[in-house]
């Protein structure tokens, strides 16, 4: 099973503390892909650049996913921790303690280094090709059933995530089947 995410999204890391709990209780592995909201946001002539966003830029965290290579697991969940459950702010503050912390303080330099660029559109690509360019983050494939979503505000434990996952996968691989979709109520719940 893949997970392609986006650090800066909040409903990529729920996606991925719930794919935690499902993997653990199933007894397999979560393989973390990065996908762009950078990338996604390029289609939006009204968008501002993600370039002219300077440390906040969206790139940034995407280039340092790629190159902590194998410990991309890791960075999203120690990334999302910081920025998303504990709500630290500054992109580039959160990079530095995330990457301190791993001991890879080295790869910092990785968020300005274009060079990154193309193994994050490949990667994204990846993930977007089989669910269509009109989603964002996150995106699963398992074996040969991909989707967008679930769109989470909270973290199914136990049964309750092992069913979202099953239905999940069940619902996208049923034929014809193209979106399920409901208002979002409440805040979100990072515990």
């Amino acid at each position: 099973m893949r997970l392609y995410v986006d650090p800066v999204c909040p409903f990529a890391y729920l996606a991925l503390r719930w794919l935690d709990e499902v993997a653990a209780l199933r007894g397999f592995e979560v393989d973390v892909r990065i996908m762009s909201l950078a990338v996604l946001g390029e289609a939006d002539p009204d968008r501002e650049p993600e370039s002219a966003r300077g440390t906040e830029s969206a790139w940034r965290p995407v280039r340092v996913g790629v190159a902590v290579g194998e410990r991309l697991p890791e960075f999203m969940s120690r990334f999302g921790g910081l920025y998303h459950r504990d709500g630290v702010r500054g992109r580039d503050e959160v990079l530095r303690q995330v990457l301190a912390a791993m001991d890879l303080s080295s790869s910092l330099g990785a968020a300005d280094d274009a060079s990154f660029d193309d193994e994050v559109r490949r990667s994204h690509g990846e993930g977007m090709e089989p669910v269509g360019l009109d989603v964002g983050t996150p995106v699963i494939h398992v074996d040969d059933v991909a989707f967008f979503g679930p769109v989470l505000g909270a973290v199914p434990r136990g049964q309750d995530a092992l069913d979202v996952f099953d239905g999940a996968v069940a619902l996208a691989g049923a034929p014809g089947f193209c979106e399920l979709k409901r208002t979002r109520s409440g805040g979100l719940s990072f515990k």
